[in-house]
C-alpha cells in the first residue's frame, strides 16, 4: 500500500541524495534539525516502489548499555512515518499519535531497515506501522498517525498599534 512512483519525493526543496558511501542514491531530509543531528536516517524507493528506510547505528546512538537507546529507535521510526507518507503528503504534517514495542537490542554497527506499510489515508489523517530489523531481527514495531496540516492563505499584515 505505501508504493510510490520514481518522482514522489521531488517535490521537497530540503532533500538531499547521498552521491557517495554507504547510502549513495539513497535520500534524506535537512530541514528537520533534530533528525540531522540524530541520524543520518536514509530513504529510498525500490525496484518495486516501495519505501526502504535505515540507517548505520554510530557511537552516538547509544545508551549506556551500549545499545541502541530507545529514543533513537522512536527517532527513526517517527522519520520513518513520513518517508513511508510521502506520496500522501503535498502538504506539511505533524505526528499526532505513535506507539511502539522494544523487542531487541541493536548493537553499534548494525544496519538497522525499516519495513512499513500504510493502513489507511484518509483525509486529513494517514495510519501506519512498521518494524525496524537488523538483518532477520525484529528490533521495534511501531504504529503511528499523522494529520495533514492545511496551508493558510496568507493575511494583509494587521496595522499596527500605538
Amino acid at each position: 500500500m505505501n508504493e510510490l512512483p520514481k518522482n514522489a519525493f521531488r517535490h521537497r526543496p530540503d532533500l538531499h541524495v547521498a552521491t557517495k558511501g554507504e547510502f549513495k542514491g539513497w535520500r534524506t531530509w535537512t530541514r528537520d534539525s533534530f533528525e540531522t543531528h540524530n541520524g543520518p536516517y536514509w530513504h529510498r524507493i525500490d525496484e518495486n516502489g516501495k519505501v526502504q528506510c535505515a540507517f548505520r547505528v554510530e557511537q552516538k546512538h547509544l545508551n549506556g548499555m551500549r545499545n541502541v537507546h530507545g529514543g533513537a529507535f522512536m527517532s527513526f521510526a517517527d522519520y520513518c512515518l513520513f518517508a513511508i507518507a510521502s506520496s500522501h503528503l503535498d502538504s506539511p504534517g505533524v505526528t499526532i499519535g505513535f506507539s511502539c514495542e522494544f523487542l531487541d537490542a541493536a548493537r553499534e554497527g548494525e544496519l538497522i531497515e525499516c519495513d512499513g506499510e500504510i493502513t489507511r489515508a484518509g483525509g486529513s489523517l494517514i495510519f501506519l506501522r512498521g518494524t525496524l530489523k537488523s538483518g532477520d531481527r525484529s528490533l521495534f514495531t511501531f504504529s503511528g498517525t499523522i494529520k495533514r496540516v492545511k496551508r493558510k492563505p496568507p493575511t494583509a499584515a494587521s496595522p499596527a498599534t500605538p
